[in-house]
Parts: C-alpha cells; sequence; structure tokens
C-alpha cells in the first residue's frame, strides 16, 4: 500500500509545486539527487572517480509537452558531454527518449537524440536509454534497434526490467544484437498481466536475465543493490570463467555508498547512476516506493546531521 501511494504521488505536479521549497523535502532529495545544475552533477562524479567509481549522469525530467522543451534537454546533454569531456571524468549519460520529445512525435525524439549519441561518439563515450513504464518498451526498443543502435554500436545502449514478463525474451533480442544492456528490476506500477507483482518472481526473473546476458552478452551493466544478487553474480562468473572487466555492477547516487566501496576493494567495477536537475521530485517519489524503509533511514540521518550543527 505505501509503495502504491508513492508511486501515485510521484506523478502529481500539483504536490510538487507544494513541497519543492521545503527544507526537509530538499534535505532528503540530496541524498539521491546530486544537485540541480552540471556543475553540481559534474562535482558529485569527480568524488565518486576519486573512488575508483565511475558515473552515468542522468538530467532529470521525463515527458516534455512541446519541441522547444525536447530540443533545451537534447541542448543540456551536449554541453553535458562537452564538461565531462574538459574535466576528464570517468562517466557517461543516461537519457529519456520522452525528455526528447518522444511523446510529441517518435521522430522528433530520435533526432534529439541522434545529436547527442553523435556527440558521445565524439568523444568516445556512451549514452544509456533509459526504459519508463511498460506503455514505452516497445516504441523505444524498436527506436533503439531501427534508428540509434546501427552505426553507434559501440556508443549506445539500453534497459531492460526484469519487473516485466516479457524481459527474457528482450534479452535474447539484446544479445542477438550484441548490444549493452543495463538490467535493472523496474520502479513503475506495472498492471499484473505485463508485470510481475510478487517481488520472489521479479528477482528470479532477474537472475535469469543476468544470467543470459554475463554469459552471452556484451559488457551488461548489473543494476541492483540486492547482496544475494550481487553474490550470485560473483558466483556464476567464477563458474563460467568470466572476468571482472567483461560486466560491471551499477548503483544508485546516495544508496548503499558503503556495498560501492566494498566491491571497488574485491575487485570488481561499478558505476554508480547520478541524477541531477530541478525536476528531483517524481525521481525521488520512485527511489522511496523501491525501498520504503529508505524514509526512516534518511529523516534520521537528516535529525542526526542537525543535530550536529
Amino acid at each position: 500500500m505505501l509503495r502504491t501511494s508513492l508511486l501515485y504521488f510521484s506523478r502529481q505536479q500539483r504536490v510538487f509545486n507544494l513541497i519543492k521549497n521545503v527544507g526537509f523535502a530538499r534535505k532528503m532529495a540530496s541524498r539521491f539527487v546530486a544537485g540541480e545544475t552540471i556543475h553540481t552533477a559534474m562535482d558529485a562524479v569527480a568524488e565518486l572517480n576519486a573512488k575508483g567509481i565511475t558515473a552515468s549522469l542522468d538530467l532529470l525530467g521525463e515527458s516534455v509537452t512541446n519541441e522547444a522543451e525536447a530540443r533545451e534537454t537534447g541542448r543540456q546533454y551536449l554541453e553535458l558531454l562537452d564538461g565531462i569531456n574538459k574535466r576528464k571524468l570517468d562517466a557517461n549519460v543516461s537519457v529519456k527518449l520522452t525528455a526528447m520529445g518522444q511523446d510529441i512525435s517518435d521522430e522528433l525524439g530520435i533526432e534529439v537524440v541522434r545529436e547527442v549519441i553523435a556527440r558521445a561518439k565524439s568523444y568516445d563515450s556512451f549514452v544509456r536509454l533509459d526504459m519508463e513504464s511498460s506503455a514505452y518498451t516497445d516504441r523505444t526498443l524498436d527506436a533503439f534497434e531501427r534508428h540509434l543502435f546501427p552505426g553507434h554500436e559501440n556508443n549506445v545502449g539500453i534497459v531492460l526490467q526484469s519487473a516485466l514478463r516479457r524481459t527474457l525474451d528482450d534479452v535474447d533480442r539484446a544479445n542477438r544484437l550484441q548490444c549493452r544492456v543495463r538490467i535493472c528490476k523496474g520502479a513503475y506500477l506495472e498492471p499484473p498481466e505485463v508485470a510481475f507483482p510478487d517481488k520472489a518472481d521479479v528477482d528470479r526473473n532477474y537472475v535469469a536475465a543476468m544470467h543470459r546476458l554475463m554469459e552471452h552478452g556484451r559488457y551488461p551493466g548489473i543494476a541492483t543493490h540486492d547482496e544475494a544478487i550481487i553474490a550470485e553474480a560473483k558466483r556464476f562468473a567464477k563458474e563460467k570463467g568470466i572476468a571482472p572487466d567483461r560486466f560491471e555492477f551499477q548503483m544508485l547516487y546516495g544508496v548503499r555508498r558503503d556495498l560501492q566501496e566494498q566491491i571497488v576493494k574485491e575487485g570488481y567495477r561499478i558505476r554508480v547512476y547520478v541524477p541531477f536537475g530541478s525536476q528531483w521530485y517524481p525521481y525521488l517519489m520512485r527511489r522511496l516506493a523501491e525501498r520504503p524503509a529508505n524514509i526512516a533511514f534518511m529523516a534520521g540521518n537528516i535529525v542526526k546531521e542537525s543535530f550536529r550543527r
């Protein structure tokens, strides 16, 4: 019930308008979001790089309502890639097609993302196409396979969600293409006919997808904070003779920092997904919905920090 409520509120712009300037809410957001500007985001990446952790930067924001907004989002990503290159950061970028105009037209979204991919290619960098709700899965994968991946095979990849019943078929499709995949569990509330309602089924699907990607895919990103799944990835890699440089673990900014550093010490690669921007509210709500215990955790830390002042 709490997860459903949080996901509902993640879509309520009026609620965001009410709380966006509330200090407590912004303090909670700062745990998961690296500020609101490109500068603060790159500073956060520099700190991660100093710990041996790579990053993927995401300018927060989803469906835009007009072409000018879509092109401005694309322009900001070009600026972001320029900044990453200038500062010599070990980072790539993640984009949402809806933020690039997909809901206005598929053609616009593809055009704007192509410009971003081209800039990334000029720097020998990489663009990850984030996956949104199941309503966009076919459109995103079709745009990727037909228009974005050809000619940019080293510079663009996709995300698949183990919550969806279709995902193992999509994993096989990606392995045939030999494109890079980030596998995650998924943060959207989906109908049971397209997604597994039970966590145990989501986890089983995740492990099955992870095994196929590790054994037959191309440098998969294993995006999870689940220690049991992380341990299984390590076990499977040893069993199959898969070297640590053939995959990477991925985690969210501000989540399980201790585990991130432990993975580095063990000799595995890890990339942290670093979101930033003024549209932090929907992202924060989805993160809390994934693990409602984060609410108590963050509130406790905020109170402790307040007493230290």
